[in-house]
């Protein structure tokens, strides 16, 4: 029996499976999985080098299906092959299993979904557009272990409208991914009607060509020319197999009007097996690649919580600091900088991304001690965090970093990291309006309230939440707080400031997630602050203390913040709290606010940006400008301590 008889035989029997657990769930998309039944059949059966019982084995081959949506097609074909589900006590998944596809306790998720038991996959896709990346991190993650491990990503061809997939292009060819190879499935059709003439077979060919990619347009259905696609590969330059499809392939009742998410009734399922039987034909057994060779002994990867770190003040010094470190004043983006430099020389599993401003992140300083764990990719920022993931999924501890106005561009691309339960590290500097004479476009000033609200949500074993958000304030601050992200398993996000600043900790200091710290004393009110913050407010109390006002001034400089510790040592400052930040609201301060409405016995007011920024000479100009200077500080804080509210 010829190999491409048995490949059409299995494509038929892994469609009637797909199509089976869409209807009984009610809800899928079994067309567009049909269109990939030849192709996934192909990879898991005869080209990809992978243990169903070890899906994360070193060794194995990796599939991203960036076309989520399609997933029922994988899954039949992972029970078929007995392989292994669950977070913990790995069980193999049964044919029967599939029933429960989308119930509530099945490992089988709507879209992929690795962090609720089904370890085939590396990351959450099918928000569109995000599986390159991710696949793009995988590679460079086998690359770093010195493993000859190949990555398969599936795209839609409707998905390729999205920026994101040339992002990731672009960053395969620059970093030379062969071992990357792009599968575009090509059925023509969206959700609503038919794909752009953009994203025709022909157009996508001729834009990959224009990347630099290797490009073989083929026949999706037809065993023989999937096989001779992949027969070269991997190679330079990367490869891209562009595979014209069928949506709804062997069923001519999905063929026929819109079945884009929509399964079969029960009673139709008899005749979409018949026919399904008779497009497949017959075929023995599909024997799989054996698989390769273990890659290099893995270097040492210790413990982030156990290595033992220099001193702040050694650390600046090693990072180039030390002249800022005699002023006793620098920003927080350069000791970030420094101790990042410091994390690569005791962890060789961190790694760094940026989006070209390493020199105005400092991200520099790590990338001339480390330059083969340094990773740019230019103005890019949604393929930048979705690789970070890959990387994250690959072993390594991803650092990625621009300015935090600009990591907002890929705040889907953070969902879906934290969905899988990424550890990567997101660090953004300029953050809130102290980038004063650049204007509005370049502040970060609705980041603290989106982060905030994944610091809400509790991670699986429920010892933390899903984020962890870190605000320094002065080096020392930075020095620690970076440390701490090491530590953490899972997402982080710290943001970083340009002004240098006074120093105010001494370097033995100590800082825990969701810490505060009392930098100065007060019984009438407490100003609570972080960041940049912290020295206006520092200012404010100066003011209010010759009016014979005693403000005490509390760091609160990681989200979410410890309720308990906050309220306590709100109690011991008059009861009462103006919280002041330097972004719009919904982020320090109403994490504050809600902490104490459910302690009660404290008064408390937040002060937040007022208005849309502008250009201006100073901070102190942008501060006063958006009503958070020192003076309108200090104001609030008469205005709380009058009111009696």
């Amino acid at each position: 029996m010829s190999s491409a008889a048995a490949v059409g035989a299995k494509a038929a029997q892994l469609g009637k499976l797909a199509v089976r657990m869409t209807t009984l769930a009610g809800a899928g998309h079994p067309s567009s999985a049909l269109s990939l039944a030849h192709l996934v059949t192909h990879l898991m059966y005869r080209q990809m080098r992978h243990d169903p019982g070890n899906p994360r084995s070193p060794v194995g081959d990796r599939l991203v299906l960036s076309e989520g949506h399609a997933v029922p097609i994988v899954y039949a074909a992972w029970a078929d092959l007995g392989g292994a589900v669950g977070v913990d006590a790995r069980t193999a998944l049964s044919v029967a299993d599939l029933d429960q596809l989308r119930a509530k306790g099945s490992v089988l998720d709507g879209h992929p979904n690795p962090a609720e038991g089904f370890p085939f996959f590396d990351a959450a896709t099918g928000s569109l557009g995000m599986g390159l990346s991710v696949a793009a991190g995988l590679a460079l993650a086998a690359r770093l272990d010195g493993c000859d491990r190949r990555i398969f990503c599936i795209v839609g061809d409707g998905e390729s409208r999205e920026g994101q997939i040339w992002e990731a292009a672009d960053f395969i060819v620059d970093h030379k991914l062969s071992n990357v190879c792009a599968i575009f499935n090509c059925n023509g059709q969206g959700q609503a009607a038919n794909v752009s003439p953009q994203q025709s077979a022909e157009r996508i060919a001729a834009k990959l060509s224009a990347f630099g990619w290797n490009v073989k347009t083929i026949d999706g259905h037809n065993p023989a020319e999937i096989e001779a696609a992949l027969a070269g590969f991997p190679a330079a330059p990367p490869t891209a197999i562009v595979a014209r499809t069928i949506k709804g392939w062997g069923a001519d009742m999905l063929q026929k009007g819109n079945w884009h998410g929509k399964p079969p009734k029960e009673s139709d399922l008899p005749a979409i097996n018949a026919a399904l039987d008779a497009a497949g034909g017959s075929g023995g057994p599909i024997g799989r690649p054996p698989l390769p060779a273990p890659p290099k002994a893995e270097s040492s990867r210790p413990d982030p919580r156990e290595v033992a770190w220099p001193s702040f003040g050694d650390t600046m010094k090693s990072g180039g600091l030390a002249a800022l470190l005699e002023k006793r004043a620098m920003g927080t983006r350069r000791a970030y900088g420094a101790t990042l430099k410091a994390a690569g020389e005791l962890l060789p599993q961190v790694v760094v991304l940026d989006a070209d401003v390493s020199n105005s992140t400092f991200s520099e300083i790590f990338a001339a001690a480390h330059p083969t764990r340094f990773f740019e990719c230019k103005i890019a920022e949604q393929n930048m965090v979705s690789a970070a993931a890959g990387l994250s999924a690959g072993g390594y501890i991803p650092f990625a970093n621009s300015f935090a106005k600009f990591i907002g561009r890929a705040y889907d691309q953070v969902e879906l990291a934290a969905i899988s339960r990424a550890n990567v590290k997101l660090v953004g500097s300029h953050s809130g309006i102290t980038p004063c004479s650049d204007g509005p476009s370049q502040m970060a000033l609705a980041d603290v309230a989106f982060f905030r609200a994944l610091t809400t949500v509790r991670n699986d074993e429920r010892t933390g939440p899903v984020c962890w958000l870190f605000q320094p304030s002065d080096a020392v601050a930075a020095y620690h707080c970076t440390r701490l992200m090491l530590a953490i398993r899972g997402m982080c996000y710290m943001r970083t400031h340009r002004p240098d600043v006074p120093l105010l900790y001494d370097e033995t200091a100590r800082f825990e997630p969701g810490g505060v710290n009392v930098l100065q004393p007060g019984d009438d009110l407490a100003l609570v602050a972080s960041g940049y913050m912290v020295h206006e407010a520092r200012k404010a109390a100066e003011l209010l203390s010759r009016q014979n006002i005693r403000a005490a001034l509390i760091d609160a400089y990681s989200l979410p913040i410890q309720a308990e510790k906050l309220v306590d040592a709100l109690r011991r400052c008059g009861g009462r709290a103006l919280v002041v930040e330097d972004n719009y609201g919904g982020g320090y301060g109403a994490a504050a606010a809600e902490a104490i409405a459910a302690a009660g016995g404290v008064r408390c007011r937040c002060l937040s940006v007022q208005r849309i920024p502008k250009s201006t000479r100073t901070e102190s100009e942008e501060l006063e400008f958006c009503g958070v200077g020192a003076a309108q500080i200090a104001d609030q804080a008469l205005a709380l301590l009058k009111s009696g509210v």
